[in-house]
């Protein structure tokens, strides 16, 4: 499917809800193989078997599905964080998660670790994000549910323009891509995108 296009009759409402609905859409075996594809290709990558320290995050409203990856990152002996919900903050904190953790689900409705203060990981100390996202473009910009969560949460990348990790990649199905995302001041770029058929690598500051 070839990337939709941007423009004025085609705002950021309109837009987010469309490709939800058309995530929301896919069938039970259109996701396993786009999340098989998906594992295949960035855990294969230099960029994710390099990285130790990998925050995921559990797939909701027809998000690709990075659970094979995180399965991956357990194999190579990696160390998996997952998003919980800062409260007052609304920013995101990233607590260690193992297979068979307990999860509880927050505001959103969405699964997340049990906060445990020992078990979390500074954003600025982990090596690879990955995000979930709805739309992204050809210049590394995203966009995101509209909660403004992981923009907020790795605001610093802005003053720290040296700074070469965490790499943040967003990851989707090939329809997600878009034409001409619009960017504001506070937006976040993402370093690369891999999708069930393709990967992205931008060119950022921190490159």
């Amino acid at each position: 499917m070839p990337a939709l296009a941007y423009n004025d009759a085609l705002d950021v409402y309109s837009l987010r809800k469309k490709i939800r609905k058309t995530r929301r859409q896919l069938r039970p075996d259109q996701q396993n193989k786009a999340a098989y594809h998906l594992s295949k290709t960035l855990g294969s990558s230099p960029l994710f078997l390099r990285s130790q320290h990998i925050a995921f995050y559990l797939p909701n409203d027809g998000e690709i599905d990075p659970s094979l990856l995180m399965a991956r990152a357990w194999q190579h002996n990696k160390t998996c964080y997952l998003p919980v919900l800062a409260p007052l903050s609304e920013k995101l904190l990233f607590v260690r998660h193992d297979a068979g953790d307990a999860l509880m689900l927050n505001q959103f409705n969405i699964p997340e670790p049990i906060f445990r203060q020992q078990n979390t990981r500074q954003p600025w100390a982990l090596d690879l994000v990955i995000t979930p996202l709805v739309a992204f473009d050809s210049s590394g910009n995203r966009l995101g549910m509209g909660g403004g969560y992981y923009d907020r949460t790795f605001a610093f990348l802005h003053s720290a323009k040296t700074r070469k990790k965490p790499k943040l990649i967003g990851i989707a199905h090939s329809f997600q891509q878009t034409a001409n995302l619009p960017c504001q001041s506070w937006d976040v770029p993402l370093d690369g995108v891999f999708t069930d058929k393709n990967r992205f690598m931008f060119e950022t500051s921190r490159n």
